[in-house]
């Protein structure tokens, strides 16, 4: 798990203490890291692999933070972004922990939000079998997953290709219909082809 709070770094490690420490004394604990609070971004890219956890903490208007909530479906990653005051748009993060009130921040709402999680993760992680993974999606290409855009970041410019890190692996994507894009450009694809090139804003 990659915890990450750029305004506040101390809710960050906050969430990296707890939820090394099991709720019950003797389960195993679950490997987490405070990232550091300068530049988020290319501190996740070089250490989050498919299968990892990000939380992150911090108002809809953080620039940082959504920045970094926005590529993790292209690196494998899952969100959990924790925050108050006015939401952050629909489908940013996989899952939004909210409260209403932007002073959440401050008067002990994110501690209960984050303690919340760590105790229904280990409890989760009680009940076997739920880390197996879904049958569906076995293989080289998953049923389910076969005819959709998937969000990806452009790790290397080859002319009209790029190499792309898209969830679970790196593929090779025609630029045909995207033009010109740089590294660390999000994109989705479909097919072996980019169909677009995400606005940083967006």
């Amino acid at each position: 798990m990659w915890c990450a709070s750029p305004a506040s770094p101390h809710h960050a490690q906050h969430v990296a203490v707890e939820f090394v420490h099991p709720v019950i004394v003797g389960k195993p604990a679950l490997a987490a890291v405070a990232l550091p609070p300068h530049d988020l971004t290319a501190s996740a890219r070089a250490n989050a692999r498919p299968g990892d956890v990000l939380v992150a903490i911090g108002p809809a208007g953080s620039a940082g933070v959504l920045d970094l909530v926005r590529r993790t479906p292209a690196w494998g990653v899952t969100s959990v972004w924790i925050g108050g005051g006015e939401r952050p748009a629909a489908g940013v993060a996989d899952h939004v922990l909210w409260l209403p009130d932007e002073a959440a921040e401050h008067d002990g709402g994110f501690i209960l939000l984050y303690h919340l999680l760590w105790e229904l993760a280990h409890v989760w992680l009680e009940h076997p079998g739920l880390l197996q993974p879904d049958a569906a999606c076995e293989g080289p290409v998953c049923t389910t997953c076969s005819d959709e855009g998937r969000l990806a970041e452009v790790i290397e410019v080859d002319g009209v290709s790029a190499v792309v890190r898209a969830g679970q692996r790196a593929e090779r994507v025609d630029l045909a219909l995207v033009g010109t894009v740089e590294v660390h450009d999000l994109l989705v694809v479909h097919a072996g082809m980019a169909i677009t090139r995400l606005d940083p804003a967006s």
